[in-house]
C-alpha cells in the first residue's frame, strides 16, 4: 500500500472527487489538523438536500419492507425522473401509511373496549342494573364467588347481600346496616382477592355491545387488509425505483460529504489516503486527465508487510509527484508542507484480508479479536487449521457433528454476510466433530455404534467407562501436547515479527526467551530427571495412543537437564530484555496446562450424552463392573441383565434400568416409553446447544488468550476505497 496526497485548487475539487470516486481505489484518511493554516473541509453544495432525499427513500423502503431481493435489475435514473417519481411515490405511500396507522389505532381502541366490556357480557346483567341505587351498594370485579360470599356474610356492617357470577366475574349487591358509613361493601372485601372493574357507560346490553364492537372491528380489519394490499401493490411497482434511488443518492451523498475528510483553505485542498502501490501511476494519470495541472498527486510513503525498524512505512524519495498545483493553491500548500511534499501522517495502512474460500469465513473469528494491522501476520489460516480441530475433538460425536454441519449448511445457503460466514465455520466444525466421533468408537449421540455393529474398535470410548479410564488420561496428554505445539507456533511468529520489525536482539529477548522457557520446561517434565513427582500416565499415554506401536519411557536424564538449562537461559534473556516480565516466568507451563480444558470439555460433553442415554434407555457395565458401558433397549434384555448380574454371580453390573425398558401394553408402560423418548430428545438437544457454548467458547478462548496473546495485537482498519460497487444503477 502507498500513502498518496492529492493537492489542488478548490475550483476543481468536484472533478477530483468524481475522478477518485470512479477509480475506486483511494482509502481516504481523515484530516488530523497537522497542516498549519488548513481546516477540515465542509460538505459540497447540495449535500443537505441529497441527504434529506436519501432519508425519504429509506423511510419509504422501511414502510414498504423493500429488500434487495425485490430488485428488478439495474437501470439508469436521471435526476429529474428521480425527483418527480420520488415525490409521487412519497405522497402515495404516506397517504396509505397514515390511513393504515389510523385503522390500526381504531382497531386497537375497539379491542380495548371489547376487553373492558367482555367481563360484563359474561356476567349477564344489564349495565343499568349495576348502579344508581340509594340503599344498595354494588361492586363488580374478577374474583371467585365463594370467598366474596364468606366475606360479606362475616361483615357486621352488611344487613343483606346477593352475589351473582358469570365466568370469573362477580357482582355483589349489599344493603348496609343502619348507621353504617358509605363504602361498607368494599371495606368488607378488603381481604378478598378481587380485581374491581369500572362499570362502562353504555345503553345497550353488554353482549349486544360486544357483538357490535366485534362487527366494527371486523369491518376495520377488512379496510386495513385493503390498504395493506394496496401498499403491497405500490411496493411491487416502486421497489426497483426505490433501490435505484437509494443507491444513486448514496453515491451522491458520499461524493458531497468527501471534503469533510480533507484539509482545506479558502483556495486549496489536500486529500490523503492509501492506495495499492501497483495502481499509483494509474491513479495519478486519472487525476491528471480530469483536471490537468490544477491538482498534484504525490506518493508519500510505501508500506511493506515486513516493515523496517519501528515504522510501518518508508518515505518515497522523490515524492512521486505528477502534475502541478494551480497557482492559487501553491501559496497555501507551501505554507503547510515542507516545500512541495506533504508532511506524513501517522495513520497505519488499511488491511485487505484475502484467505481464500475455505479459510475466508474464519476471518470472522479473527476480527472478533481485532482485524490484523498491516504489519502483522494474519492468523486466519492458523485459526482455520486449529479451531475446527479443537471443537471437533471436544464434542467428538457423529450425530452432533451431522447436526452442526447441517445447521451450518442452512445458514450458509440462506443468508449473506456474518451468518453465512458463521455457517461455513459451523460446517467445518461439524465435519471435524464427525471425524472425531468416528475415532471415539463411532460415537452417535453418546452411543458407541461399534458395539451395535459387533466389530472391534481400537478406541473403545472417551474414557468414561471403567475399562477405558486410561484413554481419558491419554487425552489429557494429547491436549497438553497440542497446547505445546500451538504455543510454539505463537512464539515463533513473535520471534519472526520482532526480527523483521527490529533486529535479532529484540527477537531473542521478546520471542526467543519464551521459546526456550516453554520447550525447556516441558522437555524436563517429559524426562526421567527427578521422576518421583511425575505421574506415570505422562509416559504410558504414548503407548496407549499408538496402540502399543510406540513406547515412550521419557526423555533421558541428560536431555531433561538440558531442558532445564535451556529454560534457565530463557529466563536470563527475559531478565535482560524484559525484566518486568520475570514475574510471568512460569506462564509457559501454566499456559500449556490451560489446554487441559480440551480434555475436560470432551469428558463433560461425553458424560452428559451418556447420562441422557442412561436415563432414557438404561445401561450396564460388563465384566463384573470393570468393562464398558452398554445400553439396554428392551425389557427382555433388561431381564437378562438382571438375571446375570453380579449379585447373582454373573458378569454384569446394572447401572440404571432406564425408562423405555419399562414398556409394556399398559398405560404405565406407554407413559414410560414416551417419557424415555422425551428425555432422550430434550436431553440431546440440551447437550447439542451446550456444545456450542462450551466447546465453541473454550476453543475461541484458547485462540484469543493463549495463542493470539503471544504474537498478535490486532486493531487494523479495513481497506474501504472511496467509491461504490453499483448493483441497481448504471453509470
Amino acid at each position: 500500500m502507498s500513502k498518496v496526497s492529492v493537492t489542488g485548487s478548490k475550483r476543481v475539487i468536484d472533478d477530483v472527487i468524481e475522478a477518485a470516486y470512479d477509480h475506486h481505489s483511494l482509502h481516504v484518511s481523515d484530516y488530523d489538523d497537522r497542516y498549519e493554516g488548513f481546516e477540515p473541509g465542509t460538505s459540497l453544495e447540495g449535500a443537505e438536500e441529497v441527504n434529506e432525499r436519501l432519508v425519504t427513500v429509506r423511510s419509504l423502503e422501511s414502510i414498504l419492507d423493500v429488500t434487495a431481493e425485490d430488485a428488478d435489475g439495474p437501470g439508469s435514473l436521471d435526476d429529474d425522473a428521480l425527483t418527480a417519481e420520488l415525490e409521487e411515490t412519497r405522497e402515495r405511500v404516506n397517504e396509505l401509511n397514515d390511513r393504515r396507522d389510523d385503522l390500526r389505532g381504531e382497531i386497537r381502541d375497539r379491542q380495548e373496549e371489547i376487553d373492558r366490556m367482555e367481563p360484563f357480557a359474561e356476567l349477564g346483567i344489564e349495565l343499568d342494573l349495576l348502579g344508581g341505587y340509594d340503599s344498595l351498594e354494588v361492586v363488580v370485579g374478577e374474583a371467585k364467588p365463594g370467598p366474596v360470599e364468606e366475606a360479606l356474610a362475616a361483615a357486621d356492617d352488611v344487613d343483606a347481600f346477593e352475589v351473582f357470577s358469570g365466568g370469573n366475574v362477580v357482582a355483589a349487591f349489599a344493603a348496609p346496616a343502619d348507621g353504617a358509613e358509605a363504602g361498607v361493601l368494599q371495606d368488607a372485601l378488603v381481604g378478598v382477592d378481587v380485581a374491581f372493574l369500572e362499570v362502562p357507560d353504555a345503553t345497550a346490553s353488554p353482549a349486544e355491545y360486544v357483538a357490535e364492537l366485534e362487527n366494527e372491528k371486523a369491518d376495520l380489519r377488512e379496510e386495513l387488509d385493503a390498504v395493506d394490499a394496496e401498499l403491497e401493490e405500490v411496493k411491487t411497482e416502486a421497489a426497483g425505483f426505490l433501490l435505484r434511488a437509494e443507491e444513486q443518492l448514496t453515491i451522491e451523498a458520499q461524493k458531497k460529504q468527501a471534503p469533510l475528510s480533507f484539509a482545506t483553505t479558502e483556495n486549496a485542498f489536500i486529500a490523503e489516503g492509501w492506495i495499492p502501490t501497483a495502481t499509483v501511476e494509474e491513479f495519478q494519470a486519472v487525476i491528471a486527465d480530469a483536471v490537468g495541472d490544477h491538482a498534484e498527486v504525490e506518493e508519500l510513503e510505501r508500506a511493506s508487510f515486513t516493515p523496517d525498524g519501528d515504522h510501518h512505512t518508508e518515505a518515497v524519495a522523490d515524492g512521486g509527484a505528477v502534475g502541478g498545483a494551480s497557482s492559487d493553491a501553491d501559496a497555501d500548500r507551501e505554507a503547510a508542507t515542507d516545500g512541495g511534499h506533504a508532511t506524513h501522517g501517522g495513520d497505519d495502512p488499511p488491511v485487505v484480508q484475502d484467505n481464500g474460500s475455505a479459510a475466508g469465513p474464519f476471518e470472522l473469528l479473527v476480527q472478533g479479536f481485532g482485524r490484523p494491522k498491516y504489519s502483522e501476520f494474519d492468523p486466519t489460516l492458523l485459526v482455520f487449521l486449529t479451531f475446527p480441530l479443537m471443537f471437533g475433538f471436544m464434542i467428538g460425536d457423529v450425530g452432533y457433528g451431522v447436526l452442526y454441519a447441517g445447521l451450518g449448511a442452512f445458514l450458509y445457503s440462506r443468508f449473506e454476510g456474518t451468518f453465512r460466514e458463521l455457517g461455513a465455520v459451523a460446517i467445518w466444525a461439524g465435519l471435524f466433530t464427525v471425524l472425531f466421533g468416528i475415532y471415539f468408537g463411532i460415537d452417535v449421540f453418546g452411543y458407541h455404534a461399534y458395539q451395535l455393529l459387533g466389530i472391534h474398535w481400537p478406541v473403545a470410548g472417551k474414557g468414561l467407562s471403567p475399562a477405558d479410564l486410561n484413554w481419558a488420561l491419554s487425552f489429557l496428554v494429547v491436549s497438553v501436547l497440542f497446547g505445546l505445539v500451538h504455543l510454539n507456533v505463537g512464539y515463533v511468529l513473535s520471534f519472526v515479527s520482532n526480527y523483521q520489525q527490529h533486529d535479532l536482539k529484540h527477537a531473542l529477548y521478546e520471542g526467543g526467551s519464551w521459546l526456550l522457557l516453554l520447550n525447556g520446561a516441558w522437555i524436563w517434565i517429559f524426562s526421567q530427571h527427578v521422576p518421583g513427582p511425575k505421574p506415570d500416565f505422562l509416559f504410558e499415554s504414548i503407548s496407549i495412543l499408538t496402540l502399543g506401536a510406540v513406547s515412550f519411557a521419557g526423555f533421558p536424564v541428560v536431555v531433561g537437564i538440558a531442558g532445564l538449562v535451556a529454560a534457565a537461559l530463557g529466563a536470563v534473556l527475559l531478565a535482560i530484555g524484559e525484566p518486568a516480565e520475570l514475574a510471568e516466568v512460569l506462564s509457559p507451563i501454566v499456559n500449556v496446562i490451560s489446554y487441559a480444558r480440551i480434555m475436560a470439555v470432551l469428558l463433560a460433553k461425553g458424560g452428559m450424552a451418556l447420562a441422557v442415554n442412561l436415563l432414557a434407555f438404561g445401561a450396564y457395565i460388563g465384566d463384573g463392573g470393570d468393562g464398558s458401558f452398554h445400553f439396554i433397549f428392551t425389557p427382555e434384555y433388561l431381564a437378562y441383565i438382571q438375571e446375570h448380574s453380579v449379585a447373582n454371580g454373573g458378569e454384569y453390573e446394572l447401572v440404571f434400568a432406564g425408562l423405555t425398558t419399562a414398556f409394556e401394553p399398559s398405560a404405565v408402560g406407554v407413559l414410560a416409553l414416551v417419557g424415555g423418548i422425551v428425555v432422550a430428545v430434550v436431553g440431546h438437544v440440551v447437550v447439542l446447544l451446550l456444545g456450542v457454548t462450551s466447546a465453541g467458547i473454550q476453543a475461541v478462548r484458547l485462540e484469543y488468550v493463549e495463542f493470539f496473546g503471544k504474537f498478535y495485537e490486532g486493531g487494523g482498519d479495513a481497506y474501504t476505497p472511496f467509491g461504490y460497487d453499483r448493483k441497481h444503477t448504471e453509470e
